[in-house]
């Protein structure tokens, strides 16, 4: 079974990802922040990381980089609504950093899960 790491902030939006991924048959792990993201990242080596870019402590793209290192294969999607900048900026960094697919929020469940598809 695919396992899938969450590292999303809005809790809304962390637990509508995960439901969705979850009635698809993934085994999901969800985190807040990107600092509890790495440390679930190390501790349990998922299959695939679907991230948010603007959050608190830790920044999506930091941890992007950050996974990068540890695994030049990681699957890796980035979403992002925006933030300071708009989300088409934040994701064009995502794919800088390494980010395998994006998604800009509000997005539609069935572009996410086709997302997922074509990394697993």
């Amino acid at each position: 079974m695919t396992k899938i790491l969450i590292i999303e902030d809005d809790e809304e939006i962390r637990v509508l990802i995960k439901r969705l991924l979850e009635r698809e048959g993934f085994e999901v792990v969800a985190t807040e922040d990107g600092v509890e993201g790495m440390k679930a990242y190390r501790a349990g080596a998922p299959d695939m990381v679907i991230t948010d870019l603007y959050m608190p402590r830790m920044k999506g793209v930091e941890a992007i980089r950050e996974i990068r290192s540890l695994d030049a294969r990681a699957k890796i999607i980035a979403i992002s609504g925006g933030g300071p900048s708009s989300p088409a900026t934040l994701l064009k960094g995502a794919r800088s950093a390494g980010a395998s697919e994006t998604l800009s929020k509000p997005f539609e469940p069935s572009d996410l899960i086709d997302a997922v598809h074509r990394l697993a």
